[in-house]
């Protein structure tokens, strides 16, 4: 057997998911400009939501769970803000440095901590991004601390603003689409049938010639920095951060997202994103019950359709073809 024959063991949505996935995109796209500025603001959050979920997605893809993937986030958005403010860097240049600090530090760490396996590599994450934290809050003087920083410029590109909340839309919806096209791609080619084979069986996929590490420590980086550059647009949109823009509870927001979408499917974090980021508005002034319905939801969908949301037309496609 040769590394080349080793296939994905997971199920992909294949041609079956593209109607679906087609409509979803044409409603995302039209819909928001035509809605309250409440429904563009739910959008525009789906869409950085994608982009977060796709960064950890690929993480998954290759067998390990990260509980820091929000700390990522914010060290991205920290990054590209301060370079600007103190040392004048200009936008493009500063959410460049971003991402290439996040992958930077994505790399030592997956370096030092992706031969662990399971529970201590997600306890290890957890760690990180609580470290992560910390530090943002202490070095008040320069993160501002818990208060964070306000005022942060939106973004404008070759004279074109994108301060208004549709003009933002239309960005970060280019963004998500292409991080999700690029995933799909990514997971077609052997270097995504590789990921599989590492996820499903470490041992095998070493002995037939694979770097398990060093694909692991791509799929980190790769995912941080997806995460980064959601944690920039995010930090531009709102105008603010704080070291509580993210905290443990986003990556575990996160997570919840590609677990329900379908952390086997390309097209997971999209559902995902768009099916459970207006949750919290729905939920708002019941914290509680929010809680209540993502712990009875993660139960089913482990219980019933391991494959996630994103699984539904292939088990419609099985259901016709048994009649």
């Amino acid at each position: 057997m040769t590394a080349s024959s080793i296939t994905s063991t997971t199920p992909s949505t294949g041609r079956s998911m593209l109607p679906l996935i087609l409509v979803a995109v044409a409603i995302i796209a039209v819909v928001p400009w035509f809605a309250s500025e409440f429904v563009q603001h739910l959008a525009v959050l789906t869409c950085l939501n994608i982009i977060a979920v796709n960064g950890l997605a690929l993480i998954s893809r290759s067998g390990q769970l990260s509980l820091g993937h929000a700390a990522f986030m914010g060290i991205g958005a920290y990054v590209a803000v301060l370079s600007g403010s103190m040392f004048g860097l200009p936008l493009v240049p500063a959410m460049l440095l971003g991402v290439a600090v996040t992958a930077l530090i994505a790399f030592t760490l997956g370096w030092a901590i992706l031969r662990l396996r399971g529970v201590y590599f997600v306890l290890v994450t957890f760690a990180f991004g609580e470290l992560v934290r910390l530090v943002l809050l202490d070095f008040s003087s320069v993160t501002g601390g818990a208060n964070g920083i306000a005022g942060i410029p939106a973004i404008e590109l070759l004279g074109v603003s994108f301060a208004t909340r549709p003009a933002f839309y239309s960005l970060a919806l280019a963004a998500a689409l292409l991080s999700t096209w690029g995933l799909y791609r990514l997971f077609k080619k052997p270097l995504g049938h590789a990921l599989d084979s590492v996820a499903v069986n470490p041992a095998l996929a070493e002995a037939t010639g694979l770097s398990v590490h060093r694909l692991q420590i791509f799929a980190f980086v790769a995912g941080c920095s997806l995460a980064a550059l959601a944690g920039i647009l995010q930090s531009r949109y709102i105008g603010y951060i704080s070291p509580e823009s993210f905290n443990t509870s986003i990556s575990i927001a996160l997570i919840i997202m590609l677990v329900i979408g379908g952390r086997t499917s390309s097209w997971g974090p999209l559902v995902g994103a768009i099916i459970l980021t207006p949750l919290p508005e729905l939920f708002r002034g019941a914290v509680q019950t929010q809680h209540i319905f993502y712990g009875a939801a993660l139960i089913l969908i482990l219980r019933f359709m391991p494959g996630g949301l994103a699984d539904l037309p292939q088990r419609f496609n099985a259901l016709r073809k048994r009649k």
